[in-house]
């Protein structure tokens, strides 16, 4: 049997893919992340299904519950928010289930910054204002960061980043991005994106501390930071331009 690693979306139930409700509709187990996921999903497991919130648990339960239920002939959820590819501790139980010989499979979901930027309405990567992203996080009680992956380094860059986990410590962020962006960057917090109780913050890295603080955000939320926030003046892309070669038949994306 085969345990699937699901991303269930930021939020918003309906945002999850139409591969992963499926096989959510299919697995007699699912394994979730009771104080992320939302509630209506689990309405979509079939009738009878063994439910397991993940939300007490540590890595060796969370593991033991896949092995049995792989054991037990029952191809298993397991859900997680947003998508698995990006902070989601998915890595380390493919570890163990590859020591433990279960097969697993990936399904891909809408990652909490792709729901941040729609909630925005801004496309992230602008021509000519800024074309990179970074997805981070900074280090507090959690696992340190790697050498060079600090933000005072990551800051050099002038990229659009994307600070998940660090709504706690948006003073911090603040300092180490001021040098690098000025006070006058653009930034943007965004708490529970596409969910009933979203709240959006704007502003920019001179004020968007106060008004974190004010509005008591810790957790469920991502901080935007980069020129892309606010590009108004830009040229068009190339994709569509007039000038641009186009095969016989083909057509733009």
């Amino acid at each position: 049997m085969t345990v699937y690693f699901i991303g269930a979306g930021p939020g918003a139930a309906d945002l999850i893919t139409v591969r992963g409700a499926r096989l959510l509709a299919e697995c007699r187990v699912c394994l979730y992340a009771g104080s992320l996921v939302p509630r209506e999903l689990l309405a979509e497991c079939p009738e009878g299904a063994l439910l397991v919130d993940t939300a007490q648990l540590n890595l060796d339960q969370i593991t033991a519950e896949l092995v049995a239920a792989h054991a037990s002939g029952h191809d298993v959820a397991r859900l997680h928010s947003g998508d698995p590819s990006v902070f989601s501790a998915v890595a380390e139980q493919m570890r163990r289930l590859d020591a433990a010989g279960v097969p697993y499979e990936i399904v891909p979901g809408v990652p909490a910054f792709a729901a941040a930027a729609a909630s925005l309405k801004r496309e992230l990567t602008v021509p000519t204002v800024g074309q990179t992203v970074i997805l981070t996080r900074i280090a507090q009680r959690a696992t340190a960061m790697p050498p060079g992956e600090d933000l005072a380094t990551l800051g050099r860059s002038g990229a659009l980043l994307v600070l998940h986990l660090a709504t706690r410590y948006v003073d911090r962020v603040v300092d180490e991005l001021l040098p690098h962006y000025g006070a006058d960057c653009p930034a943007a917090v965004v708490a529970m994106a596409s969910r009933p109780d979203e709240l959006v913050l704007r502003g920019t890295l001179a004020d968007i501390a106060e008004q974190t603080k004010a509005a008591g955000l810790v957790r469920t939320a991502v901080i935007i930071v980069g020129r892309t926030l606010a590009a108004e003046q830009f040229p068009d892309s190339h994709l569509y331009s007039p000038e641009r070669e186009r095969p016989e038949g083909g057509c733009a994306l």
